[in-house]
């Protein structure tokens, strides 16, 4: 029997930092269990490292993938996240989706200010995040 995964990507446009933002695409989609799905980030700035977050119901957010070099690819059980080459966007790749990977997912690009570079801490309310909700 197939489950119904509906996949919801809410577009969040959150304050933006020296001119730094994040745009995810497709804002909306809905799929069927053990169908594949990409989620897109792009900016018209640079990261020097990009993040791929996942929360779920009443947890705080958890690091998926961490992609420092340009180009780089990561692969964890059924998820992919490839960094672009100029540094300017990434996406995640879930194959055969399940139920058990409902859950909110951001993306978020570091801050660099004056030689420092900061992981956001709180994905949910950072400068450059934005959000991907699944659920069934």
């Amino acid at each position: 029997m197939l489950l119904k995964l509906s996949v919801l990507l809410l577009w969040n446009q959150v304050a933006r930092l020296d001119s730094q933002q994040l745009e995810q695409n497709p804002q909306f989609l809905s799929i069927q269990e053990g169908q594949d799905l990409t989620v897109y980030c792009n900016s018209s700035s640079t990261f020097p490292q990009f993040y791929w977050y996942r929360q779920v119901p009443k947890e705080g957010p958890v690091i998926l993938m961490t992609l420092v070099k340009s180009g780089e690819v990561k692969e964890q059980k059924r998820m992919t996240a490839k960094f672009g080459e100029a540094r300017k966007d990434s996406s995640l790749h879930i194959i055969r989706a399940q139920p058990g990977d409902t859950g909110i997912y951001f993306c978020a690009g570091t801050h660099c200010s004056c030689g420092l570079c900061y992981l956001p801490q709180n994905p949910a309310a950072a400068y450059s995040c934005h959000t991907a909700s699944m659920s069934l």
